[in-house]
C-alpha cells in the first residue's frame, strides 16, 4: 500500500508527447494565469455575486491547502520523474493544491447551476486534474488522494459560511469586515508552521482584499446585476479586459523591481490592484464606453436591487 501512494515510477509507461500535451493543459487549471482569466470573466459577464463567493472558495482552499503543506511537509516524488518541477519547486507536496482547489471550485459552481451537466462537468475536470499532477509526477497518490478529500469536504463548511445564516456578517459595515481580514493576516502569521507564509498565499488574500473594495465602489455605482452584452461584445471585452489585466501585472511587476520594495511587499500590492481592477477599473472603463450601465427599470424586474459585494 505504501509503494501505491508513494512511489510513481508506475506512469513513466503512460507517457507519450500527445499524453504529456493534455496533462499540461489540464494541469494550467489550477495556476494563477488560468484563474486571471476565468475570474475575471465571471464577475463581467456572469454574476458578481457568484464572483465574490467562488472568491471566497477559492482563496479560503488555497490558504488551507497552504497551511497543511507546511504543517505535513510532505515530500515530492523525485526530481528525475518530475515534468513540471520548474513551477513546484521549493513547494511540499501532501496535499495537492491542485487537486483540493478543483475539487472545491468546480463542484461549488455545479452547486450553484443546480445541473446535472454542471455535476458530471465537475467531476471530469476535477479527475482530469488531479491525475494530470499523478502523470508530471509533482505529487504521489497520497498528495493527491489527500487534496481531493480536503477539498471536498471543505464545500460542506464553506456551503454553511456562505448560507443565509450567516447574512448577519454580510450585513455588517466594511470596516468590520476589514478589520476581520486584519485579524486573519495576524492570525496566519502567528500560526503558520514555518518561520514565513509563502507568497502565494499572502498574494491570494491582498487579491480578494482588492477584489472586495473594488466591488464595494462597483455595487455602489451599479447597485443591480448589470444587464449582459451581445455575446460577441463579451468576447471582445473579455479579451480586451483581460489582455489589461496581464499588461497591469507585467507594468506594475517591473515598476515594483526598479524599486527598493521587499518582494512581499510589492507582490501583495500587485495582487491587490489585480483584484481591484477586475472589480472596479475594468467594470468603469466598460460602463464608459456604454456597457454594463444600470439596466433599465424592465430590465431589473425580479432582480436583487441590492447586492451584497
Amino acid at each position: 500500500m505504501y509503494q501505491f501512494l508513494h512511489d510513481m515510477h508506475w506512469v513513466l509507461p503512460f507517457r507519450s508527447p500527445l499524453a504529456t500535451q493534455f496533462a499540461d493543459a489540464f494541469t494550467f487549471l489550477g495556476y494563477t494565469p488560468f484563474f486571471l482569466i476565468f475570474m475575471p470573466l465571471v464577475y463581467w459577464f456572469w454574476d458578481r455575486s457568484l464572483f465574490m463567493r467562488l472568491a471566497v472558495v477559492i482563496v479560503i482552499t488555497a490558504i488551507l491547502n497552504g497551511w497543511l503543506k507546511d504543517y505535513w511537509q510532505g515530500p515530492r516524488p523525485p526530481v528525475e520523474l518530475q515534468l513540471d518541477h520548474d513551477r513546484v519547486a521549493g513547494s511540499y507536496g501532501r496535499p495537492s493544491g491542485h487537486a483540493q482547489v478543483a475539487a472545491a471550485m468546480w463542484f461549488w459552481l455545479a452547486y450553484e447551476i443546480r445541473k446535472r451537466w454542471a455535476w458530471a462537468a465537475a467531476a471530469f475536470i476535477t479527475v482530469a486534474v488531479s491525475l494530470s499532477r499523478l502523470y508530471l509526477a509533482v505529487h504521489d497518490v497520497d498528495d493527491v488522494l489527500t487534496g481531493l478529500a480536503l477539498g471536498i469536504g471543505g464545500l460542506f463548511l464553506l456551503a454553511i459560511l456562505i448560507s443565509p445564516r450567516f447574512d448577519w456578517w454580510r450585513a455588517l459595515p466594511n470596516g468590520v469586515h476589514y478589520l476581520a481580514f486584519a485579524a486573519l493576516f495576524a492570525a496566519l502569521w502567528w500560526t503558520w508552521p514555518l518561520p514565513k507564509y509563502p507568497a502565494d498565499t499572502e498574494n491570494a488574500l491582498f487579491f480578494f482584499i482588492g477584489a472586495y473594495t473594488g466591488a464595494i465602489l462597483d455595487h455602489r455605482a451599479v447597485p443591480t446585476q448589470p444587464k449582459r452584452p451581445a455575446w460577441w461584445v463579451c468576447v471582445v471585452l473579455g479579451v480586451i479586459g483581460v489582455a489589461g489585466l496581464f499588461v497591469l501585472h507585467g507594468l506594475l511587476t517591473a515598476a515594483f523591481a526598479r524599486t527598493a520594495i521587499v518582494p512581499d511587499v510589492s507582490g501583495g500590492a500587485v495582487a491587490f490592484a489585480l483584484g481591484f481592477y477586475m472589480t472596479a477599473i475594468a467594470p468603469f472603463l466598460f460602463r464608459l464606453a456604454g456597457i454594463g450601465r444600470e439596466p433599465p427599470a424592465h430590465h431589473a424586474q425580479g432582480l436583487v436591487t441590492e447586492e451584497q459585494p
